[in-house]
């Protein structure tokens, strides 16, 4: 596909998803008082904030922010599958995990958290959630409902 389309394409979901990015930005940016970071991460397509200080752990996407509890997105982790008992793959890297679902977002803008929220939440029953875990393992795949190559 064109790079510039892509870009394009970008751009505009970008846009469709500004209201779930004002999300994450009021997130992260909640934790920077209490010594949370942020960067812009090309590589996600995301705003990154790290080191933010409350929750159980890891990394929560909305639109194009990803809320970080660690300091890196290269941290390895396990799939949902792997978690769940259904299955033993590889560790993933979280960022790759995340930035799926900021594509997954870009896709469904304002629907995103609706649909997401009625495919079964933070679960491996989630078809979002294993569209992504299946992208940061091989790359490519993280649309869960048909074939969408960006």
């Amino acid at each position: 596909m064109d790079t510039r389309l892509v870009w394009a394409l970008k751009c505009l979901g970008g846009i469709w998803t500004l209201p779930n990015t004002a999300i994450g930005l009021i997130l992260g940016s909640a934790g920077l008082p209490f010594g949370a970071h942020m960067h812009l991460s090309t590589r996600e397509c995301a705003l990154v904030f790290h080191g933010w200080p409350w929750g159980p752990g890891g990394a929560i996407t909305f639109g194009n922010v990803i809320v970080h509890t660690g300091n890196s997105l290269d941290s390895p982790c396990l799939t949902y599958a792997t978690r769940a008992g259904r299955a033993q793959e590889a560790h993933i890297r979280l960022g790759d995990h995340e930035r799926a679902h900021v594509f997954q977002y870009m896709v469904l803008g304002v629907l995103f958290l609706p649909v997401y929220g009625l495919c079964g939440g933070v679960s491996v029953r989630n078809p979002f959630e294993r569209a992504a875990d299946r992208y940061a393992l091989t790359g490519r795949g993280w649309w869960p409902l048909g074939r969408i190559r960006v």
